[in-house]
């Protein structure tokens, strides 16, 4: 006889079982790829920044460059300075980037590799720069490398001259290529003059336009980043990814920020634009006001097949968080709410929302695993799960619909284009789930279900 009783799902301090997160230098290698004719670097073997490569690759369908300072038994024991001195003089050399972007390894930290004061002694080309930050692999997650480089750019190149940029800086935190532009053409309707760092559109959204281009015309120019300190004022998106590279600019070059939840879904999207109102002064426009309005129809209509829905979400904090108030605002029990990154500030947010929301009965739980998520939806099922690829096989091995978002994103096409922020990706985001929801229903239902009974 089949035994239905809830089994006890163990607390785990040290194993994690199909993490729900990656290692820090992923993200500090994609953080790079977000500066202008930047070279990401590798202070490590070459294993690891070809797997780095490998996952930035398999999600963007696009090459991630990079290059490594390829330790061997030697570099492992003696150090790596002689490693990086010889790859900064030939990537130089041979690949003539603006700025190399150094970030660290396990292996590195582990052995203690100094490399403020290797950068010191190295021999650097006129007008070209190197920067570094410390992700050891062991710590953390990507989100981290991800904010530890921006902090490595900021500490090394910007400053404060006391003459105003006129502009907006925007932090727009781990997103897609497709999101920034959205944030982007969100900024210009609102009429703020703005500078995005990083910024991804251009390089892992490059045009094919017959020729390969090592680095495309993207990114955030040096100069940008050197004028950070000038900036009129700060829009963080991202409570758990920007706070720490907010608190930097502030702190250093006396830069006031705003600290928002990324703009997914209609609550989240107004803040957005409420605070690029009050850096312009101009009214909010026609264009997007009719979007909200888009939207908050869709979510009218389409209310009575979401409203009381159970789903597990789980993925990166921030868009975690932002998918979370959506699906709150659908009417949707948010039931398994996770994220493998250990920010505890991730558990505060999601609880707010459900204490907002007045919603009872759910878990959420930051530095989680995605086998502990599948013990807890093998206790009570959900009608939908919304993650990154890695959560499929618990969709296939549970029969749950899944609606694939966030990084990474390996076995669907088009994601990183297409945005999930502001009111047109939450539009894109309610109509994949209420699909998959009506998809399922399709498959299950009969057509004896809707026989009339006289």
């Amino acid at each position: 006889m089949l035994d239905l009783t809830p089994k006890e799902v163990k607390e785990r301090s040290a194993l994690r079982i199909n993490p729900c997160k990656t290692c820090q230098p992923v993200g500090a290698m994609f953080a790079a790829l977000g500066v202008a004719k930047c070279m990401p670097h590798s202070h490590g073997s070459q294993g690891c920044c070809s797997y780095h490569r490998m996952v930035l690759s398999r999600h963007f369908k696009e090459p991630a460059v990079a290059s490594s300072s390829s330790f061997t038994e030697g570099a492992s024991v003696f150090g790596g300075k002689a490693n990086i001195t010889t790859s900064v003089k030939n990537i130089f050399e041979m690949y003539n980037p603006d700025i190399i972007a150094v970030h660290t390894t396990c292996l590195s930290e582990t052995i203690g590799d100094d490399l403020t004061s290797f950068i010191i002694d190295l021999q650097i080309p006129e007008g070209k720069r190197v920067v570094h930050c410390n992700t050891p692999s062991y710590v953390g997650s990507h989100i981290n490398g991800y904010f530890n480089m921006m902090m490595g750019f900021m500490n090394y190149l910007t400053g404060k001259t006391g003459m105003p940029t006129g502009k907006t800086a925007i932090f727009p935190g781990w997103v897609n290529p497709g999101d920034i532009r959205e944030l982007k053409r969100i900024a210009k309707a609102m009429k703020v003059s703005t500078v995005f760092f990083p910024d991804q559109t251009g390089v892992l959204d490059a045009p094919m336009n017959g020729k390969y281009e090592m680095y495309p015309e993207g990114g955030t120019p040096i100069e940008e980043i050197q004028n950070l300190g000038d900036s009129n004022g700060l829009i963080a998106l991202g409570e758990i990814t920007c706070i720490e590279p907010a608190e930097l600019l502030e702190k250093k070059w006396k830069v006031p920020f705003t600290l928002l939840p990324l703009p997914v879904g209609v609550a989240y999207t107004d803040q957005y634009v409420m605070a690029l109102q009050e850096e312009s002064k101009h009214e909010v426009p026609e264009e997007l006001e009719a979007e909200r309005g888009r939207l908050v129809d869709l979510l009218l209509d389409s209310a009575q097949y979401t409203i009381g829905k159970k789903v597990a979400i789980f993925g990166d904090p921030d868009v975690v968080i932002g998918l979370t108030s959506l699906a709150l605002e659908m009417g949707m029990v948010p039931r398994y709410v996770i994220t493998g990154t250990p920010k505890e500030e991730f558990t505060r947010k999601v609880e707010a929302l459900f204490s907002q929301y007045a919603t009872t009965g759910c878990t959420v739980k930051a530095n989680a695993d995605l086998f502990e998520l599948h013990q807890w939806i093998k206790n009570e099922r959900v009608d939908l799960m919304i993650g990154s690829t890695y959560g499929k096989q618990i969709a296939r091995a549970e029969d749950i619909p899944f609606v694939r978002a966030g990084f990474p994103v390996i076995d669907r096409y088009g994601g990183p284009l297409q945005p999930i922020v502001g009111y047109a990706g939450g539009i894109r985001m309610v109509e994949q789930i209420v699909n998959a929801l009506l998809d399922r229903f399709d498959r299950d239902v009969v057509d004896e279900d809707f026989e009339i009974v006289l």
